[in-house]
């Protein structure tokens, strides 16, 4: 045996679609970075007395920091790749931040 529900009225579904607008919140992007500039000494077999005597004087002790020019080169070449790097993930973020905002007066950094 089979029931149904004819004696209720049937109801009308109505599907609509429209955009829904979402409040996305920007973070806020960090400082820039405040880089300090160390000196380089170079040093020879012409002037390397000279070098030690003035060192000694200035900190007190003599440490060396040596590096092949090879591997100078390599660390310059790192450093132009994360400058790269940086600037296209830049690139990145600035577009996001522009796309999820509706120009209502947001300052952009950058």
């Amino acid at each position: 045996m089979a029931y149904s529900c004819s004696l209720l009225p049937q109801r009308t579904l109505e599907v609509s679609a429209k955009p829904i607008e979402r409040q996305i919140i920007q973070p806020v992007l960090p400082r820039e970075i405040d880089l300090k500039e160390p000196y380089w000494y170079v040093v020879s077999e012409e002037n390397i007395d000279e070098f030690l005597a003035d060192i000694e004087k200035r900190e007190g002790q003599v440490v060396f920091l040596a590096m092949s020019v090879p591997d100078y080169e390599l660390m310059a070449y790192n450093m132009q790749e994360l400058k790269r790097y940086i600037r296209e993930l830049k690139e990145v973020v600035v577009y996001y931040r522009k796309v999820t905002t509706d120009g209502s007066g947001e300052q952009e950094r950058g």
